[in-house]
């Protein structure tokens, strides 16, 4: 303090009674110094001052060192802000001194902090012990909405069909021929090399098991039937829907976002004859192709996965091959083909056209689309396989 002609000492950050002369050019420094029962606090008390290492703590001992009742002196121009303050407001036990003097800005500095100590915690989010309960009930509301939907699309395209039908000549043939080749054509490369990795491992696996019992040549009924009967048009399925339906609700909720929708509705167009019909003809037209050419690819990779693991040559795996599958197996597969692709089509198509003005829902529109299309063929394949079981197919 200026005019007090006792020495002071300084120790980490405070100036106290008896100083030594070593610290005496620090004096100017000290952002608080104690005289009898006064502590006055003075130069740098913000976030840059006490961002320096280990600075907050030695202030914190510091303001330790001053006895309780003390009267408490903040230079008006000190540099004060919200993080020196809250030093301050935690070292006074959160309330301000009975004996203090400051500046009206610094005091409503301190005013808010205490107001933000009174303010009532956010409390906790109640246990909801039913709340699965209700997730599930909504959930399956939500399931019960969407297949009304889709009950209604499936209604429209059998009318746009019949209208088609009745006038061919004014039917969508270029949309068709341009979906067949977008979800036919170019899908026949992921589809052949998805395919011909099944055949290989589903061989390569079986032909060890085979061997074991000298069963080796019966790789070919396991091989057939359970690729053209299940695995080919199953997969072939799942590699359309996360490909092409996936690529189908993404451009038709573009078409929402873009409002063509709108613009197609305003001109009189049918969104039913010019966008859904199209896609579902041609998925219902490529996938049994698709399930064909996968069912090669797999039977492919199996002979030669067999070949290499049990010796068999490939003529006699060919000539085997129509005995062990036969052609109800393979009328089985197509059927599920066509089946497969209406579903993915006309599930592509509809969240397509519930997907909102908004990217956000595209994502989520894409998702659900290729989520609900992939559960559904698997559904709809336990669906055939229980049926089929019960007419002895």
């Amino acid at each position: 303090m200026i005019g007090y002609k006792e020495p002071l000492t300084r120790l980490t950050g405070v100036v106290v009674s008896h100083m030594d002369h070593n610290d005496l050019a620090h004096e100017a420094k000290a952002p608080l110094t104690l005289q009898a029962n006064t502590c006055r606090l003075s130069g740098a008390w913000d976030v840059r001052a006490l961002a320096v290492s280990g600075e907050v703590r030695r202030r914190r001992k510091a303001l330790k060192r001053v006895v309780q009742g003390a009267s408490w002196e903040l230079d008006a121009a000190m540099r004060l802000d919200s993080i020196g303050a809250q030093v301050l407001w935690n070292a006074w036990g959160q309330q301000l001194p009975e004996h203090i003097t400051l500046s009206s800005g610094q005091r409503q500095l301190f005013e808010m902090l205490a107001q933000a100590a009174q303010s009532q915690p956010i409390p906790s989010p109640p246990k909801d012990w039913l709340g699965w309960l209700r997730s599930l009930g909504e959930g399956a509301i939500r399931g019960a909405h969407h297949g009304g939907l889709l009950l209604r699309l499936l209604g429209g395209l059998l009318l746009d069909f019949m209208a088609m039908l009745a006038n061919p000549r004014r039917g969508p043939w270029r949309e068709i021929s341009a979906q067949i080749y977008r979800t036919g054509v170019q899908a026949i490369g992921i589809t052949a090399l998805v395919g011909f990795l099944i055949g290989v491992v589903i061989s390569y696996l079986s032909a060890q098991q085979l061997a074991l019992f000298g069963a080796g040549k019966f790789i070919v009924n396991l091989l057939g039937v359970s690729i053209v009967r299940e695995l080919g048009p199953v997969l072939a399925a799942i590699l359309v829907a996360g490909r092409s339906g996936s690529a189908i609700t993404a451009q038709i909720g573009v078409m929402r976002v873009t409002q063509e929708l709108d613009a197609m509705r305003v001109m009189g167009i049918s969104h039913g004859q010019r966008l859904i019909l199209p896609r579902v003809l041609a998925l219902a037209i490529v996938m049994p192709l698709l399930v064909l050419w996968t069912d090669m690819m797999a039977m492919l990779g199996g002979m030669l996965a067999a070949r290499h693991e049990l010796g068999l040559q490939l003529m006699w795996f060919l000539g085997e091959l129509p005995r062990a599958v036969g052609l109800t197996n393979y009328v089985i597969g197509l059927v599920k083909g066509v089946t497969f692709g209406i579903w993915i089509a006309l599930v592509a198509c509809h969240f397509g056209l519930k997907i909102e003005p908004n990217t956000e829902s595209l994502g989520k529109g894409t998702t659900a689309s290729v989520v609900t299309a992939i559960t559904g063929v698997i559904l709809i394949d336990a669906i055939y396989a229980v049926i089929f079981a019960q007419l002895g197919i």
